[in-house]
């Protein structure tokens, strides 16, 4: 169950990609457009952001000699819990955090993080097959299909928290 249980990983690379994943759940439970029906641009513009670096980091990694590490695995990473997910105004950033989430658990429980470095083929497949999914979910639904006017049913949910403030 999300945000109940903490889980590990053997791979350092996955140890990199999940705290990623968990941010860009956050930033987007928590932007302008969680708290209304409209994805406005500026939203639209950071998940393209957040997608892309996702993406990047992904080619980084994926780009990186395969390493021996004989001595060093396996060693066990812990990882944050998963956010807690949050139903909040917008259908699309409930959508986008649920394909957020997914992502996280099959990565987490994939054969990858089980290795000490890289992705296998199949597990970067799934994750690539998984931004691919949401590029086209903001560019072919949310562009297309925001705002919507919802009257009578809005607003559904309490206000999302704002962002983290000083240190």
């Amino acid at each position: 169950m999300p945000g109940k249980e903490t889980k590990i990983t053997y791979n350092h690379d996955v140890a990199g990609i999940v705290p990623r994943m968990d941010r860009f759940t956050l930033e987007l439970q928590r932007c302008v457009s969680s708290s209304t029906s409209e994805f406005n641009q500026f939203d639209q513009t950071r998940l393209a952001t957040y997608l892309s670096a996702w993406s990047g980091y992904i080619d980084w990694v994926q780009n990186q000699p395969h390493l021996d590490l004989p001595e060093s695995h396996p060693r066990e990473y812990n990882l944050d819990n998963e956010p807690e997910m949050i139903d909040s105004e917008s259908e699309m950033v409930n959508d986008i955090c649920r394909i957020i989430s997914v992502a996280r658990c099959e990565l987490i429980n994939s054969q990858s993080s089980r290795m000490p470095a890289r992705l296998n083929q199949f597990d970067e497949m799934r994750l690539r097959s998984i931004i691919s999914k949401l590029e086209a979910f903001l560019n072919t639904y949310i562009a297309a299909h925001t705002p919507l006017d919802f009257p009578e049913s809005s607003p559904a949910a309490g206000m999302t928290l704002p962002g983290k403030t000083g240190v």
